[in-house]
């Protein structure tokens, strides 16, 4: 049971959260206590989820530059800059890109025991993610796109959390929503194969 609060984060320090397997998906990878911060933005489209093994390493995040198709995008968007897509790095292995390959690239790579603590950006509420964030625990930021529209701001709920998934939607475009979950490395264990918890929170469509 995951329970959202009106906030940007909720808890659930159930031991059958973190100790059971749901099918083929192994939750020991984010151990208690385990948090979620509820997704923003508009929503629609295809819904994603990061997965890996071990701790996030690195981050990739691309931006469309509406200088290039400022007309186009004007016409039928009415935005600016926005996140077009992203890969997380766990361990040695890069994710697929969720979303797609932008104009521009923004790269971090990590250090040993630097994680990211805190994602925060600006989102339109009628189409994309326009601006993103993401802040370590060493004090360094990767950003990305324009910051304008409403803002948002996600971190754990407990102390000593990391970033272990970012989920939400995209289309042929952009990334739609994105949200965040919050939780401890299993080092020893079998890393992150939460793709179908992080699925569950993603807000369907009717």
């Amino acid at each position: 049971l995951i329970l959202i609060s009106n906030g940007r984060a909720a808890t659930d320090s159930s031991s059958e959260l973190t100790n059971k397997t749901k099918g083929n998906t192994d939750l020991t990878a984010i151990k208690d206590p385990y948090s979620y911060s509820s997704a923003v933005g508009q929503g629609l489209g295809t819904p994603f989820a990061s997965y890996g093994e071990g701790r996030i390493t690195g981050v990739r995040v691309w931006e469309t530059n509406n200088n290039y198709y400022y007309y186009y995008y004007y016409y039928n968007y009415n935005s600016n800059n926005y996140i077009s897509g992203f890969q997380l790095r766990y361990g040695n292995t890069w994710s697929p890109v969720f979303g797609n390959e932008g104009s521009v690239k923004q790269v971090m790579e990590l250090f040993n025991d630097e994680a990211i603590v805190e994602v925060s950006g600006k989102y339109n509420p009628s189409d994309y993610i326009c601006y993103l964030v993401l802040t370590t625990n060493m004090g360094r930021t990767l950003s990305a796109g324009m910051p304008n529209q409403v803002s948002f701001n996600f971190y754990p709920t407990n102390m000593g959390n990391e970033l272990r998934i970012l989920s939400g939607r995209f289309n042929g475009a952009g990334i739609t929503s994105i949200g965040a979950h919050w939780g401890l490395v299993d080092m020893e264990g079998a890393g992150n194969s939460t793709l179908e918890t992080a699925l569950e929170t993603v807000t369907p469509i009717f």
